[in-house]
């Protein structure tokens, strides 16, 4: 790993030499730029090196120099994409960086016109701020964006996983409207799909629950809806969990709705986002009596 990691060392201090020589040189434009594009390419060697002798931050700065060579070259693919191999490295140390190259790629791409390529490195991105930064909001934009690439390149699958997600962060924020919108949109793509139709319940269960965190009657009038729309949900266990806390919280019956709650739990395992969303409307019964 040393032995890599010295190597590496040498090929951008020779790279660096080999453009100080480029740009001194008085000579051809045609052996100007053949220095340049040998530094490009040491630095590119380089930063393979770094990354077998795992020195993340040092492999990302070496692509960053190899994909500035390319992009003032004007080879803006091979320099979009190395930009691309920075991001990658950048993610495991300074996922501030990570971003700043894959945003930049990101803007070459879409000058190509290559809005799926571009998609995907939108979720990258997005991926970054949920994992790294903790920054729920900006994820919620980039996938956002990458919907909107998939579904102008008639990616249409590729986008409602990304609106799930926006949908996720969206609920956790308390902007229950747009969640539900989006629950609501992607239950009726997967209506309309023989392959997905089963799915759609899901989605009309989180929904469902998220008008339970507006108001009760909020809640009832949506489930008429749903169950009407979607019949795999009106015959599902997570209707009838619903409608079994839609009674407790009339009640204002605690016990009631922590009961059924466990009880389609110990078959079905809620996942934290279900988890975070009952505790909340739990917690409305007793703070928020208007809720019902």
């Amino acid at each position: 790993m040393a032995d890599n990691e010295q190597k590496a060392m040498q090929l951008v201090a020779d790279a660096e030499k080999k453009l100080k020589s480029a740009q001194g040189f008085l000579g051809s434009l045609f052996r100007s730029s053949s220095k340049v594009e040998e530094a490009c390419e040491m630095y590119t060697k380089a930063a393979n090196m770094f990354k077998m002798a795992k020195k993340w931050s040092a492999a990302g700065s070496a692509f960053s120099e190899a994909a500035s060579l390319r992009l003032k070259m004007d080879n803006r693919h091979d320099g979009a994409a190395l930009l691309i191999d920075a991001g990658n490295c950048y993610k495991k140390t300074d996922p501030h960086e990570a971003v700043k190259c894959i945003t930049k790629a990101i803007e070459y791409y879409t000058d190509a016109g290559r809005f799926t390529v571009a998609a995907k490195h939108h979720m990258t991105v997005a991926e970054i701020y949920e994992t790294e930064m903790a920054d729920v909001e900006k994820a919620m934009q980039h996938y956002e964006q990458a919907a909107d690439y998939f579904r102008g390149e008639e990616s249409n699958s590729s986008a409602n996983k990304c609106m799930l997600n926006v949908a996720k962060y969206a609920a956790q924020l308390e902007q229950y409207e747009k969640a539900i919108s989006i629950y609501e949109q992607v239950g009726e793509a997967a209506l309309a799909s023989p392959l997905m139709k089963y799915s759609a319940k899901e989605y009309y269960f989180c929904a469902s629950l998220l008008h339970a965190c507006i108001d009760v009657l909020n809640a009832q009038q949506a489930m008429k809806k749903y169950e009407e729309i979607c019949p795999s949900f009106h015959d599902s266990r997570e209707c009838k969990l619903v409608m079994t806390l839609l009674e407790k919280i009339e009640e204002q019956d605690i016990d009631g709705f922590t009961d059924a709650v466990k009880e389609y739990d110990s078959i079905s395992r809620l996942d934290s986002w279900y988890t975070n969303i009952l505790l909340r409307i739990k917690k409305s019964i007793s703070e928020n009596p208007d809720l019902c």
